[in-house]
């Protein structure tokens, strides 16, 4: 995961393919209980306000 991980032998470009996965993750995977189950990109979808 991006927290566990020693940085100091990481390149700038292995950093940021790192963070934008994270990122991406975040938004996009991970399912909150209050959002019903669903991922924050899911539940902006099912409101309508994403596409």
């Amino acid at each position: 995961m991006f927290f566990f991980r020693d940085w100091l032998s990481t390149t700038i470009e292995e950093f940021v393919a790192a963070l934008d996965a994270y990122i991406r993750w975040y938004n996009e995977a991970r399912i909150k209980i209050s959002l019903g189950g669903l991922s924050p990109t899911a539940h902006r979808r099912s409101l309508g306000v994403a596409v």
